[in-house]
């Protein structure tokens, strides 16, 4: 049995505004309708005797990750959430551990949840040649039949090319200048470096005792500390963390004696930057990816993301324009690798814009702030059928919720009232307070805050069906 272990742990901050730290690109839909996530599950169906999913994730996405994986009505053997970010080893460490235990013999099938794969057939005959050789005890790699001369990936050197569908890897080799890159191209040894991989645990396990053993010490500590939490697995945070954070690559298979490689030709790409989209989408008669509300005249070779307005462009060639309600980037196609620098400046300056979109995804449903000021915040709330927000006061804000679609049940201090369409409440300071939508369709209203404090850390539960503090 092969075991899916869905690595969704990244942050993918090349991709902002529309990638951020609280929502990142893997969750998006940035080609198609299924988001990254969902295609990386879906496309398993292509290949033969595959088992549960495993997904390990970041605790903050714990809610958007759950609820994707029930749209697409995917068999989740478990949701482990991270802590905090230590990079892929770890997180297939965790894996690998909990898979050995309950599956012993199973192989684990190792894939970033953001990566791009436009033929999952192909995708699904690479892991059946590969099969053989996991099944064999060796660590086996998917290498990217590499189409140009790329300096934006690490490459894999194999020995011997022929009739063989595994070949031993001789090197990993870091991102190459350009004159590197053609050589690699023309010698045929050559591969893009995928971050796929396919072993059986025990064997992943046997081999990180080798060559990283502080990772896995780690993580049995985690694991052995975790508990339950609804329907996730919360590691123990000090013990994770306690971790090196190191890829699958540097901790293990760039020592091992048994890294092995199976070429992939399946329209791959980890679309590492704006760029990457322009490259994998169809473009108009100029060479233009349009997406959304658009108005070009003479711009070629450009890739155009509107979100929430019109957006107009004259006289370009190779540029990236993203719009959000929040933020808008430009830049041209040859410096989208810099919008990471980007990032780390808002981050420095305490911007939201690193962290969250102006529309905040709850376990319950989404807010979107509107409108703000010193002493007042509008709202549109949005709670999803049978949801329900928590038990909850605050300290320093007064709310008013005004119902415009849908019949919403209100705690209101010691009163429980229903609320219809055009009609509203008031929730004084220090009142708790709760909404709940047990309808069938979304429940919409508007909340208009005043106080003198309108953080969302002004918050004091004292019930809550999702878990939260």
């Amino acid at each position: 049995m092969i075991i899916p272990v869905i690595l969704s742990g990244g942050s993918g901050t090349r991709l902002w505004p529309l990638s951020r730290a609280l929502y990142p690109k893997q969750l998006l839909s940035l080609v198609g309708e299924n988001t990254m996530l969902q295609d990386t599950v879906l496309r398993l169906a292509s290949a033969d005797d595959i088992g549960t999913v495993y997904c390990v994730c970041n605790e903050s996405h714990r809610f958007l990750v759950a609820e994707q994986l029930r749209q697409i009505a995917a068999d989740v053997g478990q949701i482990i959430l991270e802590p905090s970010g230590r990079n892929t080893a770890p997180a297939a460490a965790v894996a690998a551990l909990l898979i050995a235990e309950k599956h012993p013999g199973a192989m684990m099938l190792v894939l970033p949840a953001d990566h791009i794969i436009l033929d999952p057939v192909a995708l699904g005959a690479a892991v059946a040649s590969g099969k053989s050789a996991a099944e064999k005890g060796e660590l086996v790699t998917f290498g990217i039949v590499p189409l140009s001369p790329e300096t934006g990936y690490g490459y894999i050197r194999v020995s011997g090319q022929g009739a063989m569908p595994v070949y031993p890897v001789v090197e990993f080799v870091e991102k190459p200048d350009r004159q590197k890159a053609e050589l690699y191209l023309a010698s045929g040894d050559y591969f893009w470096n995928s971050g796929i991989f396919l072993f059986q645990a025990e064997t992943w396990l046997r081999e990180l005792e080798t060559h990283a053993p502080a990772i896995l010490g780690a993580c049995r500590e985690a694991l052995a500390k975790a508990v339950e939490d609804l329907d996730f697995l919360r590691l123990d945070s000090e013990s994770f963390c306690a971790s090196p954070s190191d890829s699958i690559d540097y901790a293990v298979m760039e020592k091992t004696a048994k890294a092995a490689l199976v070429p992939l030709d399946a329209g791959w790409n980890d679309v590492g930057a704006w760029s990457a989209l322009w490259d994998v989408q169809e473009r108009d008669e100029f060479g233009n990816v349009q997406k959304g509300d658009v108005l070009l005249h003479d711009v070629s070779n450009s890739y155009i993301h509107a979100t929430s307005r019109l957006v107009t462009a004259v006289g370009l060639d190779g540029y990236i324009i993203v719009e959000t309600a929040d933020a808008v980037l430009v830049s041209s196609k040859e410096r989208v690798q810099d919008v990471k620098e980007l990032v780390e400046t808002l981050k420095k300056g305490g911007r939201d814009e690193a962290l969250t979109h102006r529309k905040v995804y709850r376990p319950w449903g989404s807010y979107e702030t509107v409108d703000f000021s010193e002493r007042f915040k509008v709202k549109r709330i949005t709670v999803n059928p049978g949801a329900a927000l928590s038990l909850q006061k605050h300290n320093h804000r007064a709310e008013h919720w005004v119902v415009v679609r849908g019949t919403a049940i209100v705690t209101n201090g010691d009163k429980k009232i229903i609320l219809s369409e055009d009609q509203s409440t008031y929730i004084p300071v220090g009142v708790f307070h709760r909404l709940e939508n047990t309808g069938k369709t979304p429940l919409e209203l508007i909340e208009v805050q005043s106080g003198s404090y309108l953080g969302e850390d002004d918050i004091i539960r004292v019930e809550d069906r999702y878990g939260r503090q």
